[in-house]
């Protein structure tokens, strides 16, 4: 209590003398000299204080040794030592000022217009405790209660005490024998050399509680002796500092968290352009996830990059928002644009959309290039930000071509496929105008070979021969399917597998998946809700993210059913690193085969390239599962019913995967088939026309298996109640088939539809009867003709080259050949 008394009373005391210096002089009338004059404050000041808590020791001591054994002993006890603690605090406080005084008189003026400030204490001098700084700098060293000094000759260096880390576990090569601490600041390292460990335990020790006292913003009770506080200062601080030296940091500031003179943890780099970097640092680089700002020169915008960081380069997966409208969303290695990306241009100008490879900050490898513009996109190779190698060029207009490319410019000759189905082989111009040599087959099997000009104001000319023997049209030539030569599905891509690799290989490390694609910030978990994700639209995320847990977990469901309903959960999730690979994959197919890239010739390509994701997916879950069970020290189960790891990405993977990439797949059905679709649709029609029972006797259904018998009929009633009636729990059945996505789902249909027919046709015969072949296509097609299918050639062939491999020549195949025949038999 009297301690924070006297610390009252000299606040409310120099607050006194500032407003009464009339009184002071009073007081100091005697003393005139200079040599009286700090006598006379002594006097005045500071020995009145001095006296009181002498008495005070007294009078406590006394009183002390009358007291009896007993609380009150202890208590009077420990007041003495406080009050004998506060009097060495005083003398320990004079004396440092008396230490500095005589420092600042010894200083020339040099060093002094520069150090001495009011309330710097000196605390230790390698004068009065000799100690060495490494490579003879220093011919003295000076520690402050703030700074510590290094003096050479005319010259001196200081280092503010809050970034001065003592490191005394270390060998100094240089100067065997001697005991060395070093001494870490933020941009240089040194060493200090004591003769004797006495030495430099002392200077140690007091550097420490120097350091620690400057971090606390407060000195000790008393300054030297017992503290009561660990004497280590921590290793981690947080605080700003400009740097000055020749380095990639040279004139930033950093504010943030520092550990052993280096920024580590959170912290925000400035420099005086306008370039700042907010985010993770590790050992003094930019490492983990960082937001940095580029100012563009000469405007006023900045470059934004959003990226994961290893060890001060840029790497992993970032969002770059350019100044010029350009948004990039991919991966980058050593500060450069690598792997698989996206750029898309969201200026009204010039819009555009490049999804692909990138290396060396290029587009190079298979990439998709989508001109709003123009209305075009081309699918195929790149060189060097230039189209070079196969490509292919999908319109608006549903024309198509395929060329060879160089450095922009189509070289050599191609194939151009026109609306109506003619295909042109030869060479064509930019503007899809045919140039010298070259064979126009059109549509109705009519071959022109010859050398085509083009005259302005005549149009196209040609010099050559007609065929029209009208053979029978070839099957390649009307629906040419293109790409499937030049771009093998496993070329495609690459940068997305590449990236999953590589998490694989790392062991599936935390910050490795957070760079797979997406931001998790891992402070809190609002944020990491908030963060941009490459592909995602967030749903509600039940599963967990955390890598440990997610093997965990695979390791669990390995049997059939369970790694199904894992997988689909899995497949859904946007933190799942398989979840992921699927987003990335759909962002890429759609960017290939939706809107322009709705073309029929693409169908083969698209069909391909969703096999052999659920492929991948299967192989990299095979990786993940390895890897899991590898940390178990388990090994890997062979496949026991021996199915090839393709039929497992058939028959699991690929109905999972599906859905996500079917709207596109089926358009490119659509298209494919439109003809045949139209000949059935006008052959439905045309049926639609019979009453059931005069399309019973049409389709040559056999009369004993007319479902009459349910039927009581009066002559007028017949026709309506019949077509009603007939085999109508059959067609409702038939119809389930659009509303499935599923290979599997839709043969299952298709079975359901079997035996609704078999069961109605038990139910006429009045027992169980099976349905040979002859007298199942008439009744099937009966139901396909009242089921009024659009579309239903693209679903059987979908069916067809999707299901599973495994149900080839079974009964599912036996029913979609049946539907096949009808489906055929309609159109004509």
């Amino acid at each position: 209590v009297v301690v924070h008394g006297f610390e009252h009373a000299t606040k409310s005391k120099s607050e006194a003398w500032k407003h009464h210096k009339t009184l002071l002089k009073q007081f100091l009338t005697d003393f005139t000299s200079e040599t009286s004059m700090s006598l006379a404050l002594y006097t005045v000041l500071h020995k009145p204080i001095q006296d009181h808590i002498e008495q005070y020791i007294l009078l406590l001591t006394k009183l002390n040794e009358v007291l009896k054994e007993g609380s009150e002993k202890d208590v009077v006890t420990s007041a003495i030592k406080e009050y004998v603690k506060l009097e060495s605090f005083i003398s320990q406080v004079l004396d440092e000022a008396c230490f500095t005084k005589s420092l600042w008189k010894s200083l020339g003026y040099k060093f002094t217009d520069m150090l001495c400030v009011p309330e710097r204490r000196l605390l230790e001098d390698s004068k009065n405790l000799p100690i060495y700084a490494s490579t003879n700098r220093s011919d003295r060293i000076l520690l402050f209660d703030d700074v510590l000094v290094l003096i050479q000759g005319n010259s001196f260096q200081s280092f503010d005490l809050k970034l001065v880390w003592v490191d005394e576990n270390c060998k100094e090569k240089s100067a065997p024998g001697l005991y060395g601490l070093r001494i870490i600041t933020p941009e240089e390292t040194f060493f200090l050399s004591a003769k004797d460990p006495q030495m430099k335990a002392v200077w140690q020790w007091k550097l420490n509680q120097a350091v620690r006292q400057a971090l606390n913003g407060k000195r000790d009770f008393p300054l030297w002796g017992k503290t009561g506080e660990g004497t280590e200062p921590p290793s981690c601080r947080f605080f700003t500092y400009v740097f000055r030296l020749e380095s990639k940091f040279k004139n930033a500031s950093y504010e943030g968290e520092w550990k052993w003179g280096k920024p580590h943890g959170k912290g925000t780099l400035k420099w005086r352009d306008g370039r700042n970097h907010v985010g993770d640092f590790k050992e003094g680089l930019e490492h983990g996830f960082g937001i940095c700002l580029v100012p563009r020169r000469s405007e006023d915008r900045y470059d934004c990059y959003k990226c994961h960081w290893c060890e001060g380069k840029m790497r992993g997966y970032g969002i770059c928002e350019y100044g010029n409208d350009m948004v990039y969303k991919g991966y980058f290695k050593d500060n450069v644009r690598q792997g698989f990306g996206i750029l898309e241009n969201l200026s009204a100008e010039h819009p555009f959309k490049y999804t692909g490879q990138w290396e060396n900050d290029k587009k190079n490898g298979y990439g998709v290039w989508e001109d709003k513009d123009r209305g075009e996109r081309y699918i195929g190779t790149w060189l060097d930000d230039h189209r070079h190698g196969q490509g292919i060029v999908v319109t608006q207009s549903g024309v198509c071509y395929q060329r060879t490319f160089h450095a922009d410019k189509m070289v050599g000759s191609g194939i151009l496929l026109l609306e109506d189905d003619s295909v042109y082989e030869g060479n064509f111009t930019e503007d899809l105008t045919f140039v010298g040599k070259g064979k126009l087959s059109f549509a109705n099997g009519f071959i022109l070979e010859g050398t085509f000009t083009n005259k302005s104001g005549q149009g196209l000319q040609t010099h050559g021969i007609l065929n029209t023997s009208n053979e029978q049209l070839d099957e390649r030539i009307t629906k040419a399917q293109l790409g499937l030569k030049e771009f093998p599905v496993e070329k495609r891509w690459k940068g997305i597998y590449d990236q999953f690799l590589e998490f694989i290989h790392s062991g599936c490390k935390e910050e490795m998946q957070e760079s797979f694609t997406g931001f998790h910030i891992q402070t809190s978990k609002e944020l990491r809700k908030s963060q941009e994700y490459l592909f995602c639209q967030r749903g509600t995320e039940d599963v967990s993210w955390k890598i440990e847990d997610i093997l965990e977990e695979l390791v669990q469901h390995q049997g059939l059913e369970s790694l199904q309903s894992y997988l689909e959960k899995a497949l859904k999730s946007s933190l799942h690193p398989l979840g992921k690979l699927l987003k990335a994959l759909m962002i890429a197919f759609q960017a290939t085969y939706s809107g322009i890239g709705a073309n029929r010739h693409l169908l083969t390509m698209a069909q391909e390239e969703v096999k052999y994701y659920a492929k991948k997916i299967w192989e990299f879950y095979q990786g993940l599962l390895h890897l899991a069970l590898e940390q178990k020290g388990q090994l890997l189960a062979k496949c026991v019913d021996g199915e090839t790891s393709d039929q497992k990405a058939c028959s699991v993977v690929l109905p999972l995967i599906l859905p996500c990439f079917y709207p596109e797949l089926f358009m490119l059905y659509m298209l494919y088939h439109e003809r045949e679709d139209d000949l059935y649709c006008q052959g439905i029609v045309d049926l639609s026309l019979f009453p059931d029972i005069k399309l019973l006797e049409f389709l040559d259904v056999q009369k004993h298996l007319w479902p009459l018998k349910d039927l009581t009929l009066t002559t007028n009633q017949r026709r309506s109640l019949i077509k009603d009636k007939c085999f109508l729990s059959a067609t409702e059945c038939l119809q389930k088939l659009i509303t499935t996505v599923d290979p599997r789902e839709k043969l299952v249909v298709l079975q359901k539809t079997y035996e609704e027919i078999e069961s109605t046709v038990s139910r006429v015969v009045e027992k169980d009867y099976k349905l040979p072949m002859d007298d199942l296509l008439p009744l099937l097609m009966y139901v396909v003709s009242r089921a009024k299918i659009q579309h239903l050639g693209a679903e059987i062939h979908l069916i067809r080259d999707l299901m599973d491999p495994t149900n080839q020549g079974g009964l599912y195949d036996f029913l979609l050949t049946a539907l096949e025949s009808c489906y055929e038999h309609i159109q004509r």
